[in-house]
């Protein structure tokens, strides 16, 4: 029976079921998932302990200044680099290995297989990253008590809460959309790092009141989803900062899809 005749729904559930095998079977997912809840985890509690006497000791500017969310979601941007570089080599590694010709051979539908590929990803990666979040934010407010702290019932925390499983998922689709535009794991972590954190401190080097503004628009603007207290020249609030995130990501998308189906494997 040619790919054809077979019904579109059992064609996708197929290759749903190949590509959860297959991340499954990324060597290094679970170091980088676990050095992911690790640091995500345990340095909002670090975090939270560190700062709980730096509040109580601030002035009442400070105090007003203090966000007791961010305070203990910081970490963060280092984890966005092990989700990242694990969205990165759940493609490059099929690529080194040569994996991916019997995939496409299997599965001549290559925007399918991608699809299929970023869907898996994003839900599993969503599901932990949310999980971590929710860890982090009860594990460092219960350790900024008695400074400042807040509930799920304050204006903001649940969107930021979420906002940072948001974040991460999306930053480990961009790793791996660039993965599949560069092919080479070193070349796409290279060309990953570069962009999250590396380009937001090059423009707040730059001189100039139009690049430090401009810099508030780099793929490092989602850190606005799990901020109460929001600065810059344009405030990007948690919405708007996920929307410059996911801008990237669609780029790198629509620009994987058109590689992936002109070039060879």
């Amino acid at each position: 029976m040619s790919t054809q005749a077979i019904p579109v729904g059992s064609r996708l559930g197929a290759t749903a079921r190949s590509e959860w095998i297959k991340f499954r079977s990324v060597r290094s997912g679970p170091f980088a998932l676990g050095a992911t809840a690790l640091i995500v985890v345990v340095g909002a509690w670090l975090l939270g302990a560190a700062n709980r006497g730096s509040y109580l000791s601030a002035s009442p500017a400070g105090k007003a200044a203090f966000d007791p969310v961010f305070t203990v979601f910081q970490q963060i941007e280092l984890a966005q680099l092990f989700v990242g570089t694990l969205g990165v080599i759940t493609v490059t590694g099929e690529y080194t290995s040569g994996l991916i010709r019997g995939t496409f051979v299997a599965t001549p539908q290559r925007a399918q297989v991608l699809a299929m590929k970023a869907l898996v990803f994003a839900v599993v990666v969503w599901t932990c990253c949310t999980a971590m979040s929710f860890a982090a934010f009860f594990l460092g407010q219960s350790v900024l008590s008695p400074a400042k702290h807040v509930g799920f019932g304050d204006p903001g925390v649940l969107t930021a809460v979420f906002g940072a499983g948001l974040d991460l998922t999306l930053v480990g689709l961009f790793g791996m959309f660039i993965g599949v535009l560069v092919r080479h794991t070193p070349a796409a972590l290279a060309a990953l790092f570069g962009l999250l954190a590396v380009l937001p401190i090059v423009f707040v080097q730059i001189p100039g009141k139009v690049t430090k503004n401009l810099g508030e628009y780099t793929p490092d603007a989602g850190t606005n989803a799990y901020q109460l207290v929001h600065s810059g020249a344009y405030t990007l609030g948690p919405w708007q900062g996920l929307g410059v995130l996911v801008a990237y990501v669609v780029v790198a998308a629509v620009a994987a899809f058109a590689l992936i189906l002109r070039r060879d494997a």
